[in-house]
């Protein structure tokens, strides 16, 4: 299957674990984004497909499937996503524990924890948004921003009100 190619001037918009809650500040937040990538959790219910119609209806969205994501419009979400964005390899996996780590790219986004992430580690940036639907214990309810150009690829972690 051909890996996804973008060109795009705008910064990437990256939410994961909604669990079932797309807050309206999330949308704010992630407006203007040319791309957007949910990465896992979306939901365990039917309705909880709506999620990514109103992502999809803002910008082009890439998904992958989380441990949550049992109903049958999840089955059709991958498990991993490969794309390339301004000549920045992208890797979208929910946990990162199911990183291949011989996979070639640049960044891996990843979700499941609920903790927000934004650190290189042997060459790569491992980028995590945290949680931007319901509440985990005392974590915050972010989401998150990748900015992949000629700048270089660098991530920022965006807090919602409580």
């Amino acid at each position: 299957m051909a890996v996804p190619v973008h060109e795009i001037a705008s910064p990437i918009g990256v939410i994961a674990d909604t669990h079932g809650t797309l807050r309206d500040e999330a949308l704010t937040m992630l407006d203007g984004c040319e791309l957007l990538l949910h990465l896992g959790d979306v939901g365990s219910r039917e309705r909880d497909e709506d999620i990514l119609k109103r992502l999809t209806g803002m910008a082009p969205l890439y998904t992958v499937r989380g441990n949550i994501d049992t109903p049958d419009w999840a089955g059709r979400l991958p498990m991993t996503q490969d794309l390339v964005v301004n000549g920045w390899r992208l890797h979208l996996v929910h946990n990162l524990d199911d990183f291949d780590t011989g996979t070639p790219c640049d960044a891996v986004l990843h979700g499941h924890s609920h903790k927000p992430r934004n650190e290189w580690q042997d060459r790569r940036l491992l980028f995590n948004p945290g949680g931007g639907g319901r509440r985990r214990f005392t974590l915050p309810i972010t989401v998150g921003k990748l900015w992949a150009d000629a700048c270089g690829l660098r991530g920022a972690v965006l807090h919602l009100p409580i």
